[in-house]
């Protein structure tokens, strides 16, 4: 099949099957193209949660469908690129969470929700990089752990003083890649460009930048500036979204290194044999998916 036809043929199967098809706004342009929504991690799993979608397609990395499947317990979730992980995820695991409390028992836990169910499970509240502050912010305790972005807890940790923040060793490796000396080049290259960067990028590069956020408040920010040229410090993928939704402005990457192979994983051909032969399916156990539930939900409560 040529690509037309394959659209075509996705199309068709979507509709067989009541499948909804998700897009991370890192996947490359082809996939959050044929998607139903696109947008964060988390957003995409709770829209779909509230869908009458009896399958739920995934183009992400592993911890998102797992997400999805958390919250849509009731729904077929099939990741198409099912090598598709994400490193920064594999940097904790349940085991060493339940060594440090029962070591720390006082000491909360905050997640970012880029993590694996049985991370969610043993900890204490989720966050997402929109709402860390705030959720921080909220919790009684004066001591926390966070877990698993070091750069994400040293931003919220600039933002939260009051509060004292145990580091988690772990990072994204495209967001951590990116170098402050880099901000200083494309800054007086482009001086008239503004540069918006995600929190997961270093403290170096978080500091100089001229907006700090999601990738959503990102996207939503560069769309309704009056400003016409922006330097992205995010993954490469946002760039197409940005265009398509702003043709009169300009978007630059930060950095070559801002891709991430993992979202670069899934193609259509993933996407058409995940919905033919609704294959690489997510499950997650039940005790565990109640516990990780519990953590997403006290997120929301907080928020």
């Amino acid at each position: 099949m040529n690509e037309k036809e394959m659209v075509s043929e996705i199309q068709r199967l979507k509709e067989e099957k009541n499948a909804v098809i998700l897009a991370h706004n890192y996947q490359i342009p082809e996939i959050q193209d044929i998607a139903d929504i696109v947008g964060d991690s988390l957003k995409l799993s709770q829209e779909a949660a509230k869908t009458h979608a009896d399958v739920i397609v995934f183009a992400g990395v592993h911890f998102m469908a797992e997400s999805a499947k958390i919250l849509s317990p009731e729904k077929k979730v099939l990741l198409p690129a099912v090598d598709a992980g994400c490193p920064m995820a594999d940097m904790v695991d349940a085991e060493e969470l339940k060594l440090f409390k029962r070591e720390n028992p006082h000491i909360p836990i905050v997640c970012y929700v880029n993590s694996s169910a049985e991370v969610k499970a043993e900890s204490d509240v989720c966050c997402t990089s929109s709402n860390a502050i705030k959720i921080v912010k909220g919790i009684k305790e004066d001591k926390i752990l966070f877990v698993p972005d070091q750069n994400l807890g040293s931003y919220i940790a600039k933002h939260v003083p009051e509060k004292e923040i145990i580091l988690w060793e772990g990072f994204c490796i495209t967001h951590h890649r990116v170098k402050g000396i880099e901000v200083d080049r494309v800054r007086e290259h482009r001086p008239d460009a503004l540069i918006l960067v995600h929190p997961e990028c270093k403290p170096e590069v978080v500091e100089k930048a001229d907006f700090v956020g999601s990738t959503s408040q990102i996207i939503d920010y560069a769309s309704k500036s009056h400003k016409k040229e922006f330097i992205i410090g995010t993954e490469m993928g946002v760039i197409h979204k940005l265009c398509k939704d702003n043709p009169d402005k300009k978007f630059y990457l930060l950095s070559q290194g801002l891709t991430c192979v993992n979202m670069k994983k899934t193609t259509l051909d993933h996407i058409y044999r995940a919905l033919a032969f609704e294959q690489h399916e997510i499950t997650v156990e039940e005790e565990v998916r109640q516990k990780a539930l519990g953590s997403l939900e006290r997120m929301l409560e907080l928020s």
